[in-house]
């Protein structure tokens, strides 16, 4: 069952006695999953199960007292794209700029001859921070400190990685798709209950712009109601300009050109509601599951499908761009680019700031404060 399929399963709109039974049987399953991460859990927070932390000589620790590295953690509580990598990008650029030496942990997610969706998209938009790619978070801070000197860790994806100690807890949810069916995995998109938002410092809500501002308001009120502490602040994804090889084709470029879009990421709607800020004339798309493979012969059905579509640029997300950058055979005049995004404060970046200024008060040398 590819994602778009799974999707309609799960959401309900599938009907038929096949689906109801197996919305049934993925609720039975949901059952065990969840009470699994209650326990896990509840074994963190009662201490059974320790989390660790490095210090800044690179040695692990449980000891709170010890001086350690700091770790912001972003991630999020459902499965599928919320918008942890530009704001993972959004963060290590600030701290950047604040002459913090920053180091990205991520597990990396396999793709084509070995190589890996994220990392190369974050160390090409995080100059000066080093990406660290390890799926043993803990086994990743102590390369980061040792070899890398990093004086800050974002650990990317990390809210369930619970093992590595962390300073702020930042979770993004999608303001489209905000709590994933209200279900547990395998019946919906949650990895966590809503209710583990109790432990994070701060919600940041994304693609805030494709949503009603009632909607905002209800989803913001859902969040208080859980963790009435919780810091949140509103983004939206800004489209800047399309990217082909050395060259940029700006919006006002894009405006009226006929365009295919092709993706394989968890959320491709919200891809498709950003195409439609450029103010491009979509002729077709092709949506492939998330961190898809793509083949020789997938590439050429999509320049195929796009020349049949009268299409004057093909375009897809940067992640994607880098998959299948290749041309392919009979190209012809197609241009094939990807559209670059930036993530853009609406609501809350002071406050979001402030945390991080609190939070890492006192526990790194340099010149200046965040």
């Amino acid at each position: 069952m590819n994602q778009e399929a799974y999707k309609k399963l799960i959401s309900g709109k599938n009907p038929g006695t096949f689906a109801l039974a197996a919305r049934l049987l993925l609720n039975i399953v949901a059952v065990f999953y969840g009470v699994s991460i209650w326990l896990r859990n509840r074994l963190y927070d009662g201490g059974q199960v320790k989390s660790y932390a490095v210090t800044a000589a690179g040695l692990v620790t449980s000891d709170r007292t010890q001086a350690t590295v700091p770790v912001i953690s972003v991630g999020n509580i459902t499965v599928g794209g919320t918008g942890k990598t530009p704001l993972v990008i959004w963060l290590s650029n600030l701290l950047r700029e604040q002459d913090v030496n920053c180091a990205i942990l991520t597990r990396g997610y396999k793709a084509a001859k070995g190589e890996s969706d994220e990392p190369g998209m974050l160390a090409k938009n995080c100059p000066g921070s080093a990406v660290v790619v390890n799926p043993d978070r803990l086994a990743g801070a102590i390369e980061a400190v040792k070899k890398r000197r990093a004086q800050v860790l974002i650990m990317d994806d990390g809210f369930q990685h619970r093992r590595l100690h962390r300073n702020i807890d930042i979770v993004t949810i999608d303001a489209m798709q905000p709590f994933g069916y209200g279900r547990m995995l395998p019946a919906g998109l949650l990895r966590e209950p809503v209710l583990a938002l109790k432990r994070a410092q701060a919600v940041i809500l994304t693609r805030c712009d494709l949503v009603s501002k009632n909607n905002l308001t209800e989803l913001t009120a859902a969040i208080n109601r859980i963790n009435p502490d919780v810091i949140i602040a509103q983004t939206k994804h800004n489209p800047l300009f399309a990217v082909s090889g050395e060259k940029q084709i700006s919006l006002e470029e894009l405006k009226g050109k006929k365009i295919y879009v092709f993706c394989g990421i968890a959320n491709p709607e919200a891809f498709l509601a950003t195409m439609g800020l450029t103010g491009a004339n979509i002729v077709g798309s092709k949506i492939y599951d998330d961190h898809y493979n793509y083949t020789v012969n997938d590439v050429n059905n999509i320049y195929c499908d796009a020349a049949k579509s009268g299409a004057q640029i093909i375009l897809t997300t940067e992640k994607d761009y880098n998959k299948v950058s290749q041309p392919a055979s009979g190209a012809g005049e197609l241009v094939l680019a990807y559209l670059a995004v930036k993530l853009q404060f609406v609501d809350g970046a002071d406050r979001i700031m402030e945390l991080i200024e609190r939070s890492l008060a006192g526990k790194i040398p340099r010149k200046r404060t965040v």
